[in-house]
């Protein structure tokens, strides 16, 4: 990564930065700003930025083209503001800006938690199998810490609305499709209507992260959880979202075992099956996954979306980073496996 010095960076001017915070949080930044584009995100931008004495993170919204409802940085910064002192870590929150004119868009200062995200495999070689595993069953064990958190308790009670929470969730990811809809992709309109047409009862209300997955913590030296990112989709909803989203991003697609979501999860890093973390998950809180399969392919479907807007993004040339060309590859992969999950064997 390349610093800059009271310079333009993509997305980020740390000039007009450096004067809002000045006047905003009077003491927070003391000294020139340099920043760094943090590599490896493909939704909101985040920066490394540091004044020679503290390092912070900021995190704004990707540029060009955005979907509607979605890259909410009230949102995410409210989220961990309030889960501040539960069992689910988070980094501390500074500031919120919500005015666009700063940096063309709004952004929040967070503090920056030190330790490694492992997203590559590069890094997942190294931990060996009895650190993969034991990472595994932590990372079941933070969802669960989440998903057991009591919204009311930490003023997140409007957070959202439980009720309905599964038929708006494809409504929305149906809506986001048509607003990034650039090529046809085979079977994605019949995956969308298969999931209207079997919600299943949803079994309680939690605060659901909505993109829960092992490169979105940070692990400490410890082999701890430090720090639980990138709380963009957070609401309350069914918790067992979660679960099927942490089950595709665990497993993948077979047919691409190298690929953008899954990367350096796999076996022969030591990491287990994706059964054992849902297992544990299930044991910690006594959870009923019989169900699962649906939520699997409503994982399937909006990650689909997702991907879609980004490589929309990125035909337009509106991405900053690299690795966004192997992104539109995984879209039809994911149709496939939503498609399958609800057909069955």
């Amino acid at each position: 990564m390349t610093d800059h010095a009271l310079d333009s960076l993509p997305g980020l001017d740390l000039g007009r930065l450096q004067s809002h915070l000045d006047a905003a949080a009077p003491g927070l930044v003391d000294g020139p700003l340099t920043g760094s584009l943090v590599p490896g995100g493909r939704s909101n931008l985040t920066y490394l930025l540091a004044d020679g004495a503290r390092d912070l993170v900021l995190r704004r919204p990707p540029l060009g083209h955005v979907l509607a409802t979605a890259h909410d940085m009230a949102r995410e910064y409210r989220v961990m503001t309030a889960l501040a002192g539960t069992p689910v870590p988070v980094p501390h929150t500074y500031l919120l800006c919500e005015d666009p004119d700063v940096i063309g868009a709004p952004f929040y200062v967070m503090e920056r938690v030190q330790g490694t995200v492992y997203r590559d495999p590069a890094r997942t070689a190294t931990l060996g199998a009895d650190r993969a595993h034991a990472l595994s069953l932590a990372l079941a064990d933070t969802l669960a810490d989440l998903h057991e958190v009591d919204p009311a308790a930490v003023g997140l009670a409007d957070f959202g609305r439980p009720d309905g929470y599964l038929e708006r969730q494809v409504r929305r990811w149906t809506k986001q499709l048509a607003s990034s809809r650039s090529r046809d992709v085979a079977g994605i309109d019949d995956l969308a209507a298969r999931l209207a047409a079997r919600v299943p009862q949803s079994r309680g209300a939690a605060v659901v992260h909505g993109d829960y997955r092992l490169d979105n913590v940070l692990v400490g030296e410890d082999d701890r959880i430090a720090a639980v990112l990138d709380w963009e989709m957070a609401t309350l909803g069914d918790p067992l979202a979660d679960v099927g989203l942490l089950a595709v991003y665990w497993e993948g697609v077979p047919e691409m075992p190298d690929n953008v979501i899954t990367k350096g999860v796999r076996p022969e890093f030591g990491f287990p099956p994706v059964a054992t973390v849902l297992d544990a998950y299930a044991a910690r809180r006594g959870a009923d996954l019989s169900d699962l399969d649906w939520y699997v392919a409503l994982a399937s479907f909006k990650l689909a979306v997702i991907l879609e807007g980004i490589h929309y993004r990125y035909t337009q040339g509106q991405t900053v980073g690299e690795g966004f060309d192997e992104v539109g590859a995984m879209v039809q992969p994911l149709v496939a496996k939503g498609l399958a999950t609800l057909t069955g064997p």
